[in-house]
């Protein structure tokens, strides 16, 4: 018998992708705190997605639990969800005319008679390329919904597409789970 799985996220983007690859799975979002201090991008994101699949593991008997979380990073430096316009409008900022990187952490646990099974933590980069926005451009894009409850202020999928010049890596990464590397340590675990 395959195994239940439990997507411990409320992003649609995840949701979707995952329904994508042909999986059916149930959502219950991890509640805690997404607040984790690490050194690097990478760890960061494999430190919260690995928080928020032992959360929802905690509470399963059975079942393939998978977390996972996205930053968007300029180096080291980590750019969250902003908190308002003004926050939005640095972020884009920041990011036109340069490239930076998205990170995206997921972890699977496999959860067999209350016992954690099996566990893969991995983080995925992907490099963004942004052109150069006049003040006026970024006025416009921080104006409409899109920038908010997104890490780096942006959705590649959205309105943001047509500033994007190219990418290096997984596409579905940027959006918010990367799906082949994911599928990869699904197919060992069913």
């Amino acid at each position: 018998m395959h195994n239940r799985i439990i997507l411990a996220s409320a992003s649609p983007r995840r949701k979707e992708l995952l329904e994508m690859a042909g999986y059916e799975f149930d959502i219950e979002c991890a509640v805690g705190e997404e607040d984790a201090i690490e050194d690097t991008p990478d760890q960061l994101v494999e430190t919260l997605s690995y928080n928020k699949a032992m959360e929802v593991a905690a509470k399963h008997d059975n079942g393939i639990i998978i977390g996972a979380d996205t930053v968007v990073a300029i180096g080291d430096i980590v750019l969250g969800k902003p908190k308002d316009k003004e926050e939005a409008y640095g972020m884009i900022a920041m990011l036109s005319g340069t490239h930076h990187s998205v990170y995206t952490g997921v972890t699977v646990i496999e959860v067999t008679d209350g016992e954690i099974t099996g566990m893969s933590t991995f983080s995925k980069e992907t490099k963004v390329y942004v052109r150069v926005l006049t003040p006026q451009q970024i006025e416009e894009y921080v104006s409409t919904s899109e920038p908010y409850d997104k890490a780096g202020s942006y959705a590649i999928q959205g309105i943001f597409s047509k500033y994007i010049e190219k990418i290096e890596g997984d596409y579905a990464n940027v959006v918010g789970l990367p799906v082949c590397a994911l599928c990869e340590v699904l197919e060992q675990m069913i």
